[in-house]
């Protein structure tokens, strides 16, 4: 069987271990939880390397993404460098590929629909599905600087975020990524609304689910959200707030979804194709044909 850990800078409260099957093969995955320490993550990596056969970086991106460049988180980076032997991956590979093609699938069976309005939370680190929901002509608002950075500028277009990325994102990468990102119990805290109109405005809240958790209104009627790294909790949490629906970009398994950083991992794990190879995009759709039937 192979093994997965995911070191994550999140709350060890959420921390999990299952087995799944992924392209005929057992892997064991695990989610670590840091705690937002990032030097304890960074020495967790450390012991892992070469014990199992791929690491996620969880709580924390490698890369965001304007267009066609990505810019390198330096605290990642950090964490990543810490292992020799062993991929380490952080999800941006599923992000590009899976995320794009299921909000592709949704669209076609009509789940969501171009007359709706959606916030993404934060597009930089999820351009493939924040494009994707551009190009098929929804209303899109991207709230980068508004939750990431408290600036209180709603981003409208394709061509601004890739403008504004390819201004701000050289400088954001070099910053502690607490300053980017909710690390540790801040995951957990009471949220911080004080942007909640945007939230009211949207028929469709996108992206990273501790972001949106972080900055929702207790009230989300009607609204349907798109994400994943879900428990039964937190569905059910937000549920009770009124919520129409909740899909996920990563399958249930159980109980919950896993995120892109774990997901990415096993098949690093089974297949030893890293998501710059060529062939990534192929391995990613067999994957997701695997899964889909199993979900069926």
């Amino acid at each position: 069987m192979k093994r997965v850990v995911s070191v994550s800078l999140g709350t060890s409260r959420r921390d999990h271990r299952a087995s799944i099957q992924i392209l005929g093969e057992d892997v064991e995955v695990e989610r670590v939880g840091m705690d937002g320490d990032l030097e304890r993550a960074r020495l967790a990596i450390q012991t892992l390397d070469g014990q199992v056969d791929a690491i996620g970086l969880g709580g924390i991106d490698r890369y965001l993404v304007a267009d066609q460049t990505r810019y390198e988180i330096r605290d990642a980076r950090r964490l990543a460098e810490a292992a020799s032997r062993t991929p380490v991956v952080d999800g941006s590979g599923l992000k590009d590929t899976w995320e794009r093609w299921i909000v592709e699938d949704w669209i076609a069976n009509g789940v969501l629909l171009p007359t709706m309005s959606v916030l993404m939370v934060s597009a930089l680190d999820r351009f493939g599905m924040a494009e994707t929901f551009y190009r098929h002509g929804f209303s899109v608002l991207a709230g980068d600087l508004i939750f990431g950075s408290h600036i209180n500028y709603p981003i409208e277009s394709l061509a601004e975020l890739i403008e504004l990325g390819k201004k701000l994102l050289p400088e954001m990468v070099k910053l502690p990524f607490s300053q980017l990102y909710p690390t540790g119990d801040l995951q957990i805290t009471a949220p911080d609304d004080r942007y909640y109109e945007y939230f009211l405005d949207a028929d469709v809240i996108a992206g990273d689910f501790h972001f949106i958790r972080r900055h929702a209104p207790t009230r989300l009627e009607q609204k349907v959200i798109v994400t994943n790294t879900t428990t039964a909790l937190d569905r059910e949490e937000f549920m009770s707030r009124g919520v129409r629906q909740i899909i996920t970009t990563t399958p249930v398994i159980a109980g919950r979804t896993f995120g892109t950083n774990v997901m990415e991992a096993a098949l690093v794990a089974v297949t030893g194709i890293l998501p710059e190879e060529e062939a990534w995009p192929d391995i990613v759709r067999k994957a997701r044909r695997q899964l889909s039937r199993e979900q069926k």
